[in-house]
């Protein structure tokens, strides 16, 4: 095989693997964002719902005090 082969191979390989990768991000962005916040999906699915800790994030605003 000879260099332009190989590299039009390594090309094209790398150039099909990048777009499959951007597709399957994309399909998960797009499914992800599908539903505003606070909204539930029109699907049969049964997800169950599990309450945040009360360690993660701040429950209330932050107060400054001078």
């Amino acid at each position: 095989m000879n260099a332009f082969a190989a590299t039009l191979y390594r090309d094209v390989t790398c150039a099909a693997a990048a777009l499959l990768l951007t597709t399957v991000f994309s399909m998960a962005f797009i499914e992800s964002t599908a539903v505003p916040p606070g909204a539930r999906a029109q699907t049969s699915t049964v997800v169950a719902h599990t309450t945040t800790p009360s360690w993660f994030g701040q429950p209330q605003p932050a107060v400054l005090v001078d």
